[in-house]
């Protein structure tokens, strides 16, 4: 059987919250079979849980952001990529703050939490969202175009393509494929940075956004070159980066989905309006699970090991 995963102990960690600027503490702590992926606002008087899912996303600008009887998450998609990547099905989240911090701007410190809390597999098998049709939802027209798309396919396959006109993205790859099956999230994604540039980042200041960012957390361009004094993680980081802020996305509709991800200049609010579009269409999806183990795909059935 392929089973359901948990975490084994109790892990904590603390940032800053990238748009707000201030101190955030998390905790991480093991779930319960079927519980999913819960956040829970313990800075109320009474902690709000969140659970997470495709309705429960209430703002896609400049991060994912869910929200349920009057308190938020931000900044949610980089800690789910993480559990995407290493296929955590239960956990509480607990956030003293309304945004999650942004730690190193990428999913690895998050997947060094889970791995030091340890990952605990679960009695119960893992269920999956298959994909038995194709959706796909877009964005404008000509020039202004984005898409994404999911189709039937047996594992889990994302290929994004940017195209953001600057010399130093430009001289990077802007298109790449990512199989769970066949390569590494903890080593070929989860570095992948967050990253801006500096006439966005100073009119996002103006208006009270990315106070907590940095180049500590970011690749940060001007109008020409990467700024970082240690450039690109990979040479691909951009494209990458983009993959996972997607792999968090989609796990936000709250199981691993089997099927292969296609976008064009796709971001949070596409990739939203794509996981609901899925379960909105009975027909586009079937919900499964593996008895035997040999008959999952190899990307899931097999715990990441550390990089």
């Amino acid at each position: 059987m392929l089973a359901q995963r948990t975490i084994q102990s109790v892990t904590k960690a603390v940032g800053v919250g990238l748009h707000s600027g201030q101190r955030v503490e998390i905790t991480l702590k093991p779930a319960t079979i079927g519980t999913g992926i819960v956040f829970r606002r313990v800075d109320f008087n009474t902690p709000i849980d969140i659970p997470v899912s495709a309705t429960a996303v209430t703002d896609t600008r400049m991060a994912s952001t869910i929200s349920h009887n009057g308190a938020k998450v931000q900044t949610i998609e980089h800690l789910m990529s993480a559990c995407a990547g290493l296929g955590i099905d239960n956990m509480y989240i607990e956030v003293n703050s309304e945004e999650l911090p942004i730690l190193d701007g990428s999913a690895s410190s998050f997947v060094f939490l889970l791995q030091s809390a340890g990952i605990c597999i679960q009695n119960s098998p893992k269920e999956f969202i298959k994909v038995t049709k194709t959706i796909e939802v877009s964005y404008g027209s000509g020039d202004n175009l984005k898409w994404a798309r999911l189709e039937p396919y047996h594992g889990y396959k994302l290929t994004f393509e940017i195209d953001f006109s600057h010399p130093a993205v430009d001289a990077t790859s802007q298109k790449i494929e990512f199989d769970l099956s066949k390569n590494q999230y903890i080593r070929d994604i989860s570095r992948a940075r967050t990253f801006g540039f500096t006439k966005d980042v100073e009119l996002m200041r103006k208006n009270g956004l990315a106070l907590g960012g940095g180049l500590d957390n970011a690749i940060v361009l001007d109008e020409y070159r990467i700024i970082n004094a240690d450039g690109l993680r990979y040479e691909d980081e951009f494209a990458k980066h983009k993959i996972l802020d997607a792999m968090g996305d989609l796990q936000i509709v709250g199981k691993p989905i089997l099927g292969a991800y296609t976008a064009f200049k796709s971001g949070h609010a596409l990739n939203n309006e794509l996981i609901r579009e899925l379960i909105k269409c009975k027909d586009s999806y079937e919900i499964v699970s593996f008895k035997n183990i040999k008959d999952a795909p190899i990307g899931y059935s097999q715990i990441p090991n550390s990089w």
